[in-house]
C-alpha cells in the first residue's frame, strides 16, 4: 500500500453541474470520476464547493459517495462569483503542506481561473488530475495538468440525445459560467426541477451476476490499461476492484480464490493471463482480437444496412445490434458504455463517429 498513490479529490460542483447539464444534457454523476481515480490510486479525502441550497438534489448523491460538502452560502440576490473558487484553492495549498502523504490531486472544474493553482500544487511536487465538461473547459487548464479526463469520455457518461430538451435534466441551479470560468456573473434564476429522463441507451436492466462479473473485471483491466500503460497484474487488479467496491468478494461469486476467478473467466475468453513479474501474480490484459474484432464487425454491418446516406443515430442503434445477436453487450468487452464502444469501434477505423446536436450519429468508414 505504501508504493500507491493517495489523491485528494476536491470540487468545483457548480462548474461540474452546470457544464453536464448545459452541454451533455444530464446530471452529474460521482461515480465515473471515482471509478477513473480508483484505477490511479487511493482517494483519502473527497470535498465538493458550492451553495448547497442550489443542489438540494445532488447533496445525497454525493453524501452517498462519502463527499465532504463545504458550504459557500451566497446571500439572497448577491453574487459571490469566486467564493468557492478561493476556499477550494486555499483548502488545496493547506492540504498539500499539512499532509505530505498525499501525492496527487484530482481538481475537477473546466475554470481557467484554477490553472495557478495547478502550477503552484505541481512546483510543490504533487500529481495533478485535471477533469472537466468537455465544452465548458477552458483551453489553458489542461496542458497546466500532469493529466487531464473529460467527464464525456469517461465510462459510464452517456450524453442526452439529440433532440432532448437541453436542461430538463437539471439537478441544480447557480451562476451561468462560461467556458473557463469567464463571463461569471449573478446567480441564475431558479430553474425547476424535473425527475430525470431514463438512459438513451436501453441497458440492461439486470445481468447474471456472471455478466456482472464479467463487465467489471473488463472495465476495470481497460481502465488499468488506458491509465498506467504498463502491465496489470493480478494483485493490483484486486486492490482496485476493492477500492471501486469495499464489499467485492470473489468468494460471493462462489469462488475460493482471486487466481480462480481470473482463470474462470480467461476460459470464457473474457481475459488472457500470462507470467508475471512474480509468482502467483500472473498479468492480465484483455484479448486484443477475437470477442472484440467480432463485435466490431457486427457494429459495421448493422450501421451499412441501416444507413440511408444520413447515418445512424445512436439511439436505438444498441437495440438493432441485438436484433442481429441475442445478448449482445459490450460490458464484456471492456467498454462501460455503449458509446464508449463506439467510440472504439471509431479508433479501429471501422466506423465514423460525429457529434450532432447533444447526440452521435454513426456511419461506415
Amino acid at each position: 500500500m505504501d508504493d500507491e498513490d493517495r489523491i485528494a479529490l476536491l470540487i468545483d460542483y457548480e462548474n461540474l453541474a452546470l457544464g453536464s447539464r448545459d452541454h451533455l444534457g444530464v446530471p452529474f454523476d460521482l461515480r465515473p470520476v471515482a471509478d477513473a481515480l480508483a484505477e490511479r490510486g487511493r482517494v483519502v479525502a473527497r470535498r465538493a464547493y458550492a451553495d448547497w441550497s442550489y443542489f438540494d438534489e445532488d447533496r445525497r448523491m454525493l453524501t452517498r459517495n462519502h463527499v465532504e460538502l463545504i458550504e459557500m452560502t451566497q446571500r439572497m440576490g448577491a453574487s459571490r462569483k469566486n467564493a468557492a473558487d478561493i476556499k477550494m484553492a486555499v483548502d488545496a495549498i493547506e492540504t498539500a503542506y499539512e499532509r505530505d502523504y498525499i501525492t496527487t490531486f484530482a481538481i475537477c472544474t473546466g475554470d481557467s481561473d484554477f490553472t495557478p493553482l495547478v502550477h503552484k500544487l505541481r512546483e510543490l511536487n504533487k500529481r495533478v488530475i485535471g477533469f472537466g465538461v468537455r465544452d465548458s473547459t477552458s483551453t489553458m487548464l489542461p496542458p497546466a495538468c500532469d493529466e487531464f479526463l473529460y467527464y464525456d469520455d469517461l465510462d459510464g457518461v452517456v450524453p442526452a440525445e439529440a433532440g432532448a430538451p437541453r436542461g430538463d435534466t437539471s439537478t441544480g441551479r447557480g451562476r451561468g459560467r462560461g467556458r473557463g470560468g469567464q463571463g461569471k456573473g449573478a446567480s441564475a434564476p431558479p430553474a425547476e426541477r424535473t425527475t430525470p429522463e431514463p438512459e438513451p441507451e436501453h441497458e440492461e436492466a439486470e445481468e447474471e451476476p456472471a455478466t456482472d462479473l464479467a463487465s467489471l473485471v473488463a472495465q476495470t483491466v481497460s481502465g488499468l490499461q488506458r491509465s498506467s500503460g504498463g502491465a496489470v497484474t493480478a494483485s493490483v487488479l484486486k486492490r482496485t476492484l476493492v477500492r471501486k467496491d469495499s464489499t467485492f468478494s470473489e468468494a460471493a461469486y462462489g469462488f475460493r480464490a482471486f487466481g480462480e476467478l481470473l482463470d474462470h473467466l480467461a476460459g470464457r475468453g473474457i481475459i488472457e493471463l500470462s507470467p508475471g513479474p512474480a509468482k502467483g501474480d500472473p498479468e492480465v490484459t484483455l484479448p486484443e482480437e477475437g470477442g472484440r474484432q467480432e463485435a466490431f464487425a457486427l457494429l459495421r454491418q448493422t450501421v451499412a444496412e441501416l444507413d440511408d446516406g444520413s447515418g445512424v443515430e445512436l439511439s436505438g442503434l444498441k437495440d438493432h445490434v441485438r436484433a442481429r445477436r441475442e445478448g449482445f453487450s459490450e460490458k464484456p468487452l471492456g467498454y462501460g458504455s455503449f458509446l464508449q464502444f463506439c467510440k472504439g469501434a471509431a479508433a479501429a477505423g471501422l466506423v465514423e463517429l460525429t457529434r450532432r446536436g447533444t447526440g452521435y450519429v454513426v456511419t461506415v468508414v
